[in-house]
């Protein structure tokens, strides 16, 4: 009454390739992604502007794998800066750990970048 061994076989067959484009497919997209931001970012004019910290944010991104019946965990931390600028907008920006450390929230000072690249802050002394 229940699936046939060589039935299940047949659809793991199937299955298989499709599930394999698929992750090869999001791969490759990530790629693409990833170049056309540099891209970007590289045909943007060098800005420098008066700016405040306004905030501060971490992402902390968890991964598990399963490697010869053994569990690794692996996480990463990506940091951010929002800036506001003199008029009102706002840019949040991914830096390093490093210059993520060297700021404080309401921090005044120029703000160099390029598209969504940060390149540096100057903070003011008051």
């Amino acid at each position: 009454m229940g699936i046939e061994p060589m039935g299940m076989f047949h659809f793991f067959s199937a299955i298989f390739p499709i599930f394999f484009l698929f992750v090869f497919g999001l791969i490759i997209f990530q790629i693409f992604r990833g170049v056309k931001q540099w891209n970007y970012n590289n045909q943007q004019p060098v800005l420098t502007v008066n700016a405040k910290i306004v905030s501060k944010r971490t992402h902390i991104s968890r991964h598990a794998h399963n490697h010869d019946n053994h569990v690794h965990h692996h996480s990463s931390t990506s940091y951010f800066l929002t800036f506001e600028f003199d008029s009102g907008d706002r840019l949040e920006l991914k830096v390093s750990d490093h210059d993520y450390g060297q700021y404080i929230e309401n921090d005044f000072g120029s703000l160099t970048f390029q598209g969504t690249r940060f390149l540096k802050f100057e903070r003011w002394k008051q």
